[in-house]
């Protein structure tokens, strides 16, 4: 489990140090370290001096606004808070807390907002209401600027585009899911004067129950769409729903079929053990490698997208998952997995230890339902419950281990020929042990001033980079078999495609002929 210590980000950190020469700070050694999880802060939510329960939190996707957390609620309102002030976590002060941290609030819709997402560079938000529409809202101005209508039910999740941010895909009770692109506004306006925008292309019936079950008073068994997903190949879109615990894997210039699905293995399970238990959220890394899956039989499971034939990789379990208010949520860097419980408390699993136990947040007083993790403040995460509050936690690695990192030995080097910086490495790794490892800034000059004197340097040029092996990514991948396609398979070959041919998740599953 690592957590960076700064929300710069690699590559700038590299190019301060190739450029300028300023030391880089050193990320934390967390081979072997403990998690430590404090409150940092608590607001009620409540709208003149009515308090509503929460359903949905998003932090701002921008590192010049990441301290801004969105709230929807039950009431139909969207409340920005500002997370950095560190207020009192009591009861008695949360309303208090929330008058100060509060940036603004308007109601969005005349009934209750289930999914919310920044777009835009944070200018933009969108909100999924259970009034069958979306809107886009220009937060500065707090106006809407256009009306998502086509849906029959509740809007349950949506999701917009990893790099495009006016396209986006939706989930609803209706058993549908849609895509819409917010370029094509038709000409005609509401009452209230806002574009109306239709979907570009809507899928029904993309959940149906396999059995066809009907239940007591002759309604038919459930079959929303509960969650929705823009994967990170930008073509495909993973969806779940109520009636079972089946994620479908959509090509978004296809939608004729599904390319293939996944569920939890229960071909060894008894009929009784195998009942049908939905999906009441999906969540994925900054890299797209791993994908989530909150399962109503109190287990969350995690997928490797590469490998989605084998089922899940890990499951995770202890929380309790008894409504599809309860979300879940992977960590950026693929370290945590944070969920709430219907049990009133949080729980954060390390993800290359799927079977020791969470780490809790007791704080709360109701079922936790919506998680969120803030892209750019690394550690920092808010949950949401039933008692009408909002709790911003901070989690932070305490190192137990006395081995030093392989990179926390490494001093900078200019870029010289390959033997020379062989050499100096073998006799910088044999001295590391005597010398001090962080030399004072008189000592580093004058090693640079001799380290210049003894060699002659050629044509200046970038090095290649070592590959980096994440040590909670590893823990899925040691198995992987070493085959000719391996390349091709990789999370690069997805994410990067070569331009002369755009390979989709599609392309993963098609037989070999």
């Amino acid at each position: 489990m690592e957590i960076w210590s700064s929300s710069a980000s690699f590559f700038q950190s590299v190019r301060s140090r190739e450029l300028t020469g300023f030391r880089v700070r050193k990320r934390p050694y967390v081979a072997d370290s403990t998690a430590v999880v404090s409150e940092v802060g608590a607001v009620a939510v409540e709208h003149h001096g009515d308090e509503t329960p929460p359903l949905a939190l998003s932090f701002c996707q921008t590192s010049k606004c990441s301290y801004v957390l969105a709230v929807s609620d039950e009431d139909g309102y969207v409340s920005l808070f500002d997370t950095r002030p560190k207020s009192s976590a009591s009861s008695t002060s949360c309303r208090e807390n929330a008058g100060k941290a509060r940036i603004g609030d308007w109601v969005a819709h005349q009934n209750a907002i289930f999914d919310i997402c920044w777009i835009k560079e944070d200018t933009k938000i969108l909100t999924a209401s259970g009034d069958q529409t979306i809107r886009l809202w220009d937060v500065e101005n707090r106006k809407s600027s256009g009306v998502l209508m086509g849906h029959a039910g509740s809007v349950k999740s949506l999701c917009s585009h990893p790099t495009n941010s006016d396209l986006l895909v939706s989930g609803s009770r209706d058993g549908s899911f849609a895509i819409w692109d917010l370029r094509c506004k038709c000409n005609t306006r509401n009452r209230q004067g806002e574009f109306c925008i239709s979907p570009t292309y809507m899928v029904k019936g993309a959940h149906p129950s396999p059995r066809n079950k009907w239940v007591r008073r002759g309604k038919a068994a459930s079959t929303s769409t509960t969650a929705v997903l823009y994967l990170k190949d930008e073509v495909s879109v993973a969806t779940a729903g109520a009636v079972d615990s089946t994620v479908k894997f959509w090509d978004m210039r296809n939608l004729k079929a599904q390319i293939t699905q996944t569920c939890p293995d229960t071909k060894s399970a008894s009929e009784q053990v195998r009942r049908l238990h939905g999906v009441s959220s999906l969540s994925q890394d900054s890299n797209g490698v791993f994908l989530s899956a909150s399962c109503m039989d109190n287990r969350i499971y995690l997928y490797n997208i590469l490998q989605l034939e084998k089922g899940p990789v890990a499951s995770f379990s202890g929380c309790r998952i008894e409504s599809f208010y309860v979300k879940s949520k992977i960590s950026p860097d693929a370290s945590n997995l944070l969920s709430g419980s219907s049990d009133g408390t949080g729980y954060i699993w390390q993800m290359n230890k799927p079977d020791a136990a969470p780490i809790t947040l007791n704080s709360h007083d109701g079922e936790v339902s919506a998680v969120a993790w803030s892209p750019h403040e690394a550690g920092k995460l808010a949950t949401c419950s039933d008692d009408y509050t909002v709790r911003v936690w901070n989690i932070k690695n305490k190192c137990c281990s006395t081995t030093r990192s392989p990179t926390a030995i490494r001093k900078r080097v200019m870029a010289i020929p390959t033997g020379e910086c062989k050499r100096l490495l073998m006799t910088e790794d044999t001295e590391h042990v005597t010398k001090d490892p962080i030399p004072s800034s008189s000592e580093e000059e004058s090693q640079q001033i001799n380290f210049r004197s003894s060699i002659t340097l050629p044509k200046i040029s970038t090095p290649e980079a070592p590959k980096k092996n994440f040590a909670s990514n590893s823990y899925y991948l040691e198995n992987c078999e070493k085959t000719p396609e391996a390349t091709l398979k990789s999370p690069s070959s997805v994410l990067n495609p070569p331009s002369s041919v755009k390979r989709t998740i599609r392309d993963y599953f098609v037989a070999p002929s």
